[in-house]
């Protein structure tokens, strides 16, 4: 069925412009000025205000948790949250049971995301089996059908491993996906070392448990010639360690989250909904993490949705267990805390959910004619408080929880067809 937008406010080549977007057989068939369209009469029309379209989203590393895990979340229900924060691409991390460490291992999780998954899903392989750190997957005959490669939630504590790790992954024309922590530093923390560690009695974690395997890794990607990528990056040094090796023209790439940019040590609650791996850091933190944004050290924002049972994040600080939701707060959250302040410029963000992520790994298309019809609508002048009991996730914990945020997803396509609408204004 052809289908045109009206009145879109459409992102392209870095400005707006007001525009009618055609739609047909799953493709942008046209986008031309407003009221442009009005000759394909057979079309469904939808008139959009004025709301701005944006191409989908993509995020990098995220937690759908199915096969094994499915009270926290399913491929349905995490696939229905991205689409509700606009995204159109997804890449689901492999610390689920089974471990899709072998091709007999993934194709669980393949049957489950072509039969619910409601936007594009494109998992990653394990780096070891059982993402034990002993010996490699089977990542040859993963290849053609992950993302790239990682351990997260584990990182690889072997030098030796992970070198035999980056000279396969090259083999094959692959990614690692590097979670990047020291087991040996860690020494039960489990919120960042810093000050609100120190006056409310917790153990913290030292930022080093993050940066010295960075350091590491990096060095062992410069010896391979690795194509690697960096998780969820919230450390200064960290930042510092990545600017350095890309002046030297390490093949090298990083993600931060939206709960590192907005939060730091000094808004921590006694709350499991701020507790996740690596930890909320210092203010000085954050400032990095941003200039990085700024200067182009840190490539992508990804948000590491990773949902728990309501009663697993129950337990505060301490107790309950790593991991956070954000696919359905993340574009409002950076637009409300750095867009509309003057910190960062949109077409950057716009850089960071889309363009930067679908460049480096190699899906994810433009806002252009020909291409699908993978595009997200929002409305940027719409104010709302997020309420995490509406969430079509089944993950509840959010350092945004009660927040008022501007910016609201009306409407993503996926294919040319609505995966998730809102009522418009």
């Amino acid at each position: 069925m052809e289908r045109i937008l009206r009145n879109a406010t459409i992102w392209q080549e870095g400005r707006f412009r007001l525009a009618d977007i055609a739609i047909a057989e799953g493709r942008i068939l046209s986008i031309s000025n407003a009221a442009g369209a009005q000759d394909c009469a057979d079309a469904a029309g939808m008139d959009l205000h004025g709301a701005a379209v944006f191409p989908g989203f993509v995020d990098v590393h995220v937690h759908l948790r199915e096969p094994g895990f499915s009270y926290k979340e399913t491929i349905r229900t995490g696939t229905l949250a991205a689409a509700r924060g606009g995204y159109a691409h997804v890449c689901p991390m492999p610390n689920l049971n089974p471990v899709p460490d072998s091709l007999a291992h993934l194709e669980e999780q393949l049957a489950l995301i072509r039969r619910d998954g409601a936007v594009h899903v494109h998992p990653y392989g394990a780096i070891t089996a059982g993402e034990e750190g002993a010996s490699l997957a089977d990542m040859a005959d993963m290849a053609p059908y992950v993302a790239g490669f990682s351990d997260d939630g584990r990182g690889v504590q072997d030098r030796e491993l992970m070198r035999e790790a980056m000279e396969e992954a090259k083999r094959l024309g692959k990614l690692i996906a590097a979670h990047c922590e020291d087991n040996r530093l860690l020494r039960g923390g489990y919120i960042h070392d810093g000050d609100y560690a120190r006056a409310h009695g917790h153990r913290g974690i030292c930022s080093e448990s993050e940066w010295g395997p960075i350091a590491r890794d990096l060095r062992l990607a410069e010896e391979t010639g690795c194509g690697y990528h960096v998780c969820h990056v919230s450390a200064k040094e960290s930042v510092s360690l990545i600017r350095q090796a890309k002046a030297r023209g390490v093949d090298v790439t990083c993600e931060t989250a939206p709960h590192y940019l907005v939060f730091s040590d000094q808004n921590l609650q006694e709350d499991g909904r701020f507790k996740m791996n690596p930890p909320i850091r210092s203010q000085e933190d954050r400032a990095a993490l941003i200039e990085g944004l700024l200067d182009g050290t840190i490539d992508m924002i990804a948000t590491d949705h990773a949902p728990h049972s309501v009663q697993e994040k129950s337990r505060g600080l301490e107790k309950s267990p790593m991991g956070v939701v954000g696919l359905e707060t993340a574009f409002a959250a950076l637009y409300t805390h750095l867009v509309k302040p003057g910190v960062l410029p949109l077409g950057r963000l716009v850089d960071l959910l889309h363009t930067n992520p679908a460049r480096r790994f190699g899906f994810g298309t433009p806002l252009a004619e020909g291409q699908p019809a993978d595009l997200t609508v929002f409305d940027l002048e719409r104010p709302y408080r997020v309420d995490p009991a509406a969430f079509q996730s089944m993950g509840r914990a959010t350092p945004f929880a009660g927040m008022e945020l501007l910016g609201v997803c009306m409407l993503t396509m996926v294919g040319g067809e609505i995966v998730w609408r809102e009522e418009l204004a």
